[in-house]
């Protein structure tokens, strides 16, 4: 009675946490520029030139730019990147490891400019003598080539584009990739051949159309920017807040990003200089970026101003590298403190097996080993229970209505006999957590994106497309509701919904991850096998 009482528990809080997740994404306001997409912005602003696209020293002004004619192509192992010689932004990138759907051939478009989409990446100097400028535009740079390919054995790749101002000073724009990363150097190098001192400031913003993300209650994602202070290791920025505040922080370090599902564009500035994290909106595009420090070049000296860029799937491993919180953008929520290791060992186990299904079915054999010694106190308590229910309703008739007296009768009962009527829940109140560590888990872990199985199971990050594992996971609880006879006493009414829980259930984890619903199937049937040593044991006790 106790074990079924607990999962009704358990099922309603996790459901309960699902539509709490939903409901909070549901009722946040949306600005009034949320419909807006590259289409709805003003001609007269896309029609720009580039020219009103750049912060100044106080501020950032969003603006829609159309990209250049002539774009500057990098091929790399893992990259392809377009970028626009006007400005030296980044308008396009592809990531030619992650394709845009399960077997496909066209890899998966982070950066791009459509008639729905309008993410870039943009990059400049301003200042005094800054190159780039709201009123004079954009810095057009020369390239040797339109069109860069990272060729076997090469292991780094540099793209520089050169602009030489009217004063003759040349300033070198390099994009610096690496095999095998996703993060890009951009370095500006300033040759101050003039006769006067140049003062110039760096800058990075990503700009996104606003759009809302595309979540539900069993696939809950964000949409939107997030930051980094020397105050703040994390902190979403969603175009809700940009709508109603820009931001404005001075901070050593840090970085900006744009997030989505499993994938993240990121400015990364030097950890050891000032900076300003700042945001905006305006005419439908959300704007998050950094403007660095004001740098002094003297005459006839040269110097180079830094910054990374990342642009790829959040690889928890890489984005560390870049910056040590970086890695947060991979949000497993308030149990990060659980799903972290639960992140290591599911790791740790693929590295073994090869098999994502497999590393989540040890994970779940090791759960189910851990807490081996709670189950078998859960159902020695269970049975002590079942065992006191005669005497249990022999208190009911002699109390009857009287509850004070009935409970203080209840707990010298329980006292007398050394029964915890507590100790069916904590098992269950222990895996909850895990699994909704879990959860978390499989939905924001990059790795787990079109990874298949066995059999029909191609990707485990989406539902079963068959509904082959939610039924099997239902018919699990079944047999188990069977091997835990309901006590005479129990309401009628709580048997009949003692019978529905395992239909309830299966229909809720149709739309779950497979590989969540693996690892409650897997438990599932580990728990079964338990039940079944565990009462061989009390029956030997006369316990059952």
């Amino acid at each position: 009675m106790e074990s079924q009482r607990n999962i009704l528990l358990i099922g309603l809080l996790f459901v309960s946490f699902l539509l709490w997740q939903q409901w909070q994404a549901d009722q946040a306001p949306q600005p009034v520029a949320a419909a807006q997409t590259q289409s709805s912005i003003p001609a007269s602003t896309v029609a720009d030139s580039h020219s009103s696209d750049v912060p100044d020293a106080d501020s950032a002004v969003p603006e829609a730019i159309t990209a250049s004619k002539e774009l500057i192509t990098v091929f790399t192992d893992q990259l392809e990147i377009k970028i626009d010689p006007v400005g030296g932004d980044i308008v396009y990138s592809a990531l030619l490891s992650h394709k845009l759907e399960e077997n496909g051939d066209d890899p998966f478009v982070l950066l791009e400019q459509t008639n729905d989409i309008y993410y870039i990446a943009q990059s400049g100097l301003i200042g005094r003598d800054g190159i780039d400028s709201s009123v004079k535009g954009r810095a057009h740079f020369d390239s040797a080539s339109r069109e860069y390919k990272l060729a076997d054995g090469q292991d780094t790749l540099s793209v520089p584009l050169t602009y030489v101002s009217d004063k003759g000073v040349t300033y070198t724009k390099s994009f610096v990739f690496t095999r095998g990363k996703y993060n890009i150097a951009v370095d500006y190098k300033i040759n101050n051949t003039s006769d006067a001192s140049l003062q110039v400031q760096m800058y990075g913003q990503i700009k996104h159309s606003i759009k809302k993300s595309e979540s539900s209650m069993m696939m809950p994602t964000y949409l939107g920017g997030a930051f980094s202070t020397d105050d703040i290791r994390y902190e979403k920025y969603s175009f809700d807040d940009m709508a109603d505040k820009n931001l404005d922080d001075s901070t050593l370090g840090g970085w900006v990003a744009m997030l989505q599902h499993y994938f993240v564009s990121a400015w990364v500035p030097p950890a050891t200089e000032k900076n300003i994290i700042f945001s905006s909106m305006k005419n439908g595009l959300a704007n998050i970026g950094f403007r660095g420090e004001l740098h002094d070049i003297a005459p006839g000296s040269e110097q180079v101003i830094k910054s990374e860029f990342y642009v790829g799937p959040k690889d928890q491993k890489a984005l560390s590298v870049l910056s040590p919180s970086l890695n947060l953008v991979v949000d497993y929520g308030f149990l990060w403190w659980l799903a972290v290791p639960i992140y290591k060992l599911l790791m740790f186990f693929h590295s073994i097996v090869g098999n994502w299904g497999f590393a989540i079915i040890l994970i779940t054999l090791t759960v189910r080993g851990l807490l081996y010694p709670l189950t078998k106190a859960q159902y020695t308590s269970m049975a002590k229970m079942r065992n006191l229910q005669p005497k249990l309703a022999e208190l009911k008739e002699r109390f009857g209505d009287d509850r004070q007296k009935m409970g203080q009768a209840m707990m010298e009962l329980y006292k007398k006999e050394k029964v915890n009527p507590m100790g069916g829940c904590l098992p269950i109140l222990l895996q909850m957590p895990i699994f909704i560590a879990l959860y978390w888990v499989l939905l924001e872990s990059v790795e787990l994106r079109h990874a298949p199985f066995m059999l029909w199971i191609t990707d485990l990050s989406v539902q079963d497309p068959y509904y082959v594992l939610p039924i099997l996971m239902g018919i699990s609880m079944f047999v188990m509701q069977k091997m835990q006879p309901m006590a005479p006493t129990m309401d009628p009414m709580q048997v009949k919904m003692m019978q529905w829980m395992p239909v309830i259930f299966t229909v809720f984890f149709l739309w779950f991850p497979a590989g969540l619903v693996l690892y409650w199937l897997v438990g599932n049937l580990v728990a079964i096998t338990q039940q079944k040593i565990i009462y061989a044991g009390l029956e030997k006790k006369g316990l059952k």
